[in-house]
């Protein structure tokens, strides 16, 4: 299922994300922002329990999150800036990198680094890219978690192109994809259109 997050003040900081005259600076502190509020919707649905505690006044009956093991996976290297806000809300999670490159001739995701927990499998697993493109790189990221026993895992992108929204919906449709926004398509070199440029360069300032 994917899910298009329209919330006003993640909308306000997209449009600043997305300006070319965004400095480095604001646009990696735009992405924390932004995949903080993402990752608020993206945990709606966890588990919780009842459990009784004493406040300063009385006892209280209080709902805590159910021992969900839950685990934060960025794809390098963009995916590196949606990590730190993600894991200031949920700082028991662990962190797990999958490295990827997209070949600039076939546009073909290439793996070049993966490493997880040892216990993955056991783990809600948040798959978190600032850009789905073609979707292949997601795909990949995908097939290496379920390869390791993974059997639930939410993908959160900030921005996505139908084309690979469409790849992973078909590859993986157990999948949930949470979005800030859905653009108009990719172009002849595979970006997405409006867009925001490479999200990576704009978040290291490599370019």
């Amino acid at each position: 299922m994917v899910h298009v997050l329209e919330h006003p003040l993640i909308q306000h900081k997209l449009a600043i994300l997305r300006d070319k005259h965004t400095s480095v600076k604001e646009f990696r502190e735009l992405v924390g922002e932004i995949s903080g509020l993402m990752c608020y919707e993206a945990t709606r649905n966890l588990p919780t329990v009842e459990v009784e505690i004493e406040t300063p006044v009385a006892p209280a009956k209080v709902r805590v999150l159910a021992g969900k093991k839950l685990a934060i996976v960025p794809v390098l290297r963009a995916g590196l800036g949606m990590v730190d806000k993600m894991v200031s809300l949920i700082p028991s999670a662990k962190i797990g990198h999958i490295g990827l490159y997209r070949d600039p001739e076939t546009h073909k995701p290439v793996e070049y680094y993966c490493k997880l927990p040892e216990d993955i499998a056991n783990r809600q697993v948040f798959l978190v890219d600032p850009m789905l493109a073609t979707g292949g790189s997601a795909v990949a990221s995908i097939d290496f978690l379920k390869a390791r026993g993974c059997r639930n895992i939410i993908m959160m992108n900030i921005i996505g192109a139908p084309e690979g929204i469409r790849e992973v919906e078909k590859a993986h449709p157990d999948v949930d994809i949470y979005l800030a926004a859905v653009d108009q398509g990719l172009n002849e070199h595979a970006y997405i259109v409006p867009g925001l440029g490479d999200a990576g360069d704009r978040i290291f300032g490599t370019k």
